[in-house]
């Protein structure tokens, strides 16, 4: 007889990941975690001591997949800094959204989690900046546009207004161009 397939770790922080992004921490429990997955929650306990080091292993996981594994792909693109941005703007939307907005809202009542936050805004504001000083000389251009566009990637995502006559898209390329073009 085979012994019992255990479920992957990483299938509970999936779940643990789209748990959060629907309900914020709060919502992230262990008995209704297993119930959407399928399982008992004897096996959650085969992989995380708790739900303390469960949500620890959750940070992990999108810190690990919305900043370094991200600049990776960006990275290996053998293109120009504006088509590298442009690809990074690609790759930061979609279930990434949802989950970077629910972590962000954590933060604002979790100090531990502030901290991670603040330190994964400064390695993704590192990487922009690596960006614009292909692009444009001078270190005030470069912060310029780096506080521009690390806005632009996380304040679009609050921004509810019908964007008018343009579609959403348009203005972000529109943006894009804009922040990507060489200063005369």
């Amino acid at each position: 007889m085979a012994p019992p397939t255990r479920t992957p770790r990483e299938s509970w922080i999936e779940e643990g990941l789209r748990t959060l992004a629907r309900g914020g921490p709060d919502a992230v429990r262990i008995e209704p975690m297993a119930k959407a997955l399928g399982v008992t929650k004897g096996g959650f306990y085969g992989h995380f001591g708790g739900r303390k080091e469960f949500l620890k292993a959750m940070l992990d996981s999108w810190e690990l997949a919305t900043t370094e594994e991200t600049i990776e792909r960006v990275g290996a693109a053998d293109a120009e800094a504006g088509s590298r941005l442009r690809r990074l703007f690609e790759l930061t939307s979609g279930s990434i959204v949802a989950i970077d907005l629910a972590v962000r809202d954590w933060a604002r009542r979790d100090e531990a989690v502030a901290e991670r936050v603040r330190r994964i805004d400064a390695r993704r504001m590192d990487y922009l900046r690596s960006l614009f000083a292909e692009i444009c000389s001078g270190p005030d251009e470069v912060e310029a546009r780096t506080m521009l566009a690390y806005s632009l990637l996380i304040g679009n995502r609050f921004i509810q207004a019908d964007p008018g006559s343009h579609s959403r898209d348009d203005l972000l390329d529109l943006a894009l161009r804009h922040l990507e073009a060489e200063k005369p």
